[in-house]
């Protein structure tokens, strides 16, 4: 039976999601638990799982300790259980092969009116930019790129070097 608080499209998923240790989640009386510990209290006003969480009289909260800001984040987490903003909770499997080469950063862009939104990030041989949240250190000259069917899709790592292509499953 499909339960409200499953995700089973993608498309749904609302940043940031947070990890947790298994997908034994169990709703009951508008709470859902983890293993006894309270994940979301839906009895809570608000709109995302922080304002429901904050608000709960319960005492025995889950410990939500690491945050995934964006879906590259979540191909590159080891994780495979995840609950996203909306209250959500997913399965992660890696189950795609991409490719991984790197390109030479030619030209990072941070205006002020971006600032803290967006770094756009230019690359050589790359034939549109990049918009990354935080702009990479003046160490990393190169960015290791994700090419799904041959297209560059998302930067997935920064490096000193130029490194070897290589593959992911994302």
């Amino acid at each position: 039976m499909e339960q409200e608080y499953l995700i089973t499209d993608k498309a749904d998923l609302r940043f940031p999601c947070f990890v947790i240790h298994s997908d034994n989640v169990e709703m009951s009386d508008g709470i859902l638990w983890l293993d006894d510990q309270v994940l979301d209290d839906k009895n809570m006003q608000g709109t995302t799982l922080g304002s429901r969480r904050i608000q709960s009289p319960m005492t025995s909260i889950y410990p939500l300790r690491y945050m995934i800001e964006d879906i590259t984040g979540l191909m590159r987490h080891k994780g495979k259980f995840f609950i996203d903003s909306n209250g959500k909770v997913f399965n992660y499997e890696k189950t795609e092969t991409v490719k991984v080469h790197y390109h030479k950063i030619r030209k990072k862009e941070s205006r002020e009116e971006w600032k803290g939104k967006a770094t756009v990030i230019w690359l050589k041989d790359c034939p549109f930019p990049f918009a990354e949240k935080r702009p990479p250190s003046v160490e990393m000259t190169w960015a290791g790129v994700l090419y799904k069917d041959g297209v560059p899709m998302a930067i997935y790592e920064f490096a000193e070097e130029k490194k070897k292509s290589t593959w992911r499953k994302i």
